[in-house]
């Protein structure tokens, strides 16, 4: 059954709807199926982190009037946590491009690239700090650098929020 309840055609006479990426209707529910958020490896991380004792908002705007979304956010101390699939972001390692409707992959692909680092740049602007790790990486290790980081960031906030030690009387 199509998305519509409507029965599919047989896939050597599928059509894909107007403007679409898919090559062929297996790939089109393929895609259509996968996540945008809650994981694997976000679920993982957000499980260790959690246990440590911190919280956090999830799928939340770092920024306000920004349109994008982290995948973790630690807002009192401004760490935004983005867990990267291979696939979506290039990954150096793991991506391999699709040998169908390269061109249309290959500008999505550069698209989603260049949109990460403007939303790093945009948030790096706005006094926050970007922790990015790719979805193969070892939760416990990201895990890891994401409690350092927001320990690192605490004690800074506290830091500059203390008092400046003064003697009374001025000396004049």
């Amino acid at each position: 059954m199509s998305e519509q309840g409507q029965p599919e055609a047989p896939a050597d006479q599928w059509t894909p709807p107007e403007g679409s990426w898919a090559s062929s209707a297996a790939t089109r529910r393929s895609m259509l199926g996968n996540r945008n958020r809650d994981t694997a490896p976000e679920l993982l991380l957000r499980s260790l982190v959690h246990s440590a004792g911190l919280r956090y908002r999830v799928a939340a705007k770092p920024l306000p009037k920004m349109r994008r979304t982290a995948d973790m956010v630690f807002r009192p101390v401004k760490v935004a946590v983005f867990i990267d699939g291979c696939f979506w972001h290039g990954c150096p390692e793991h991506f391999v491009m699709p040998k169908t409707n390269r061109p249309y992959w290959e500008d999505k692909i550069d698209r989603n690239i260049q949109r990460d680092r403007d939303t790093d740049n945009r948030l790096a602007e706005a006094g926050w700090l970007v922790l990015r790790f790719w979805e193969h990486l070892k939760p416990e290790a990201c895990a890891a650098t994401v409690i350092e980081a927001v320990a690192a960031r605490r004690q800074e906030t506290e830091a500059s929020k203390r008092p400046r030690k003064t003697s009374w009387p001025p000396s004049r």
